[in-house]
């Protein structure tokens, strides 16, 4: 059993996963709007809207879509996706990337649980929360 963050946005869906892709890697595979049977298709939906997005890297899966109804546009409240690396200059780096053009709202620095913790949302309104995994400590 696994869970798997799924992000709404409300029309710019392609151009936040061709953002996480260039920040995490991976492979990226968008099914457009106009890729779908017909039958399924949304009513009067743009035909390049993302109706799902899938990034898998290093054992991980995002996913998300655009949505017609704008019924979950707007900032994402009441969760943050956490993405925690062993390496404090992956989690520099990756927290970088998100914040440009975004909001800090806790600055990447050592805390009580973490050598490097911090929290941000990015520039396409999706709260992320960066770790770097404290060592392990010798028993």
């Amino acid at each position: 059993m696994a869970f798997h963050p799924y992000l709404f946005f409300a029309g710019n869906c392609r151009e936040a996963f061709t953002r996480y892709k260039e920040i995490f890697g991976g492979e990226l595979a968008l099914v457009r709007t106009s890729d779908m049977p017909k039958e399924e298709q949304p009513p009067d939906a743009n035909e390049d809207l993302i109706m799902h997005a899938a990034l898998t890297f290093d054992g991980n899966l995002l996913m998300g879509s655009d949505d017609p109804t704008t019924e979950n546009a707007g900032p994402v409240r009441g969760m943050m996706v956490n993405y925690a690396v062993a390496d404090p200059d992956e989690a520099k780096r990756v927290f970088e990337a998100l914040a440009d053009a975004g909001e800090i709202r806790l600055p990447l620095g050592p805390t009580s649980f973490s050598p490097g913790f911090g929290m941000c949302v990015d520039r396409f309104g999706t709260p992320w929360m960066i770790s770097t995994e404290a060592p392990a400590q010798a028993t």
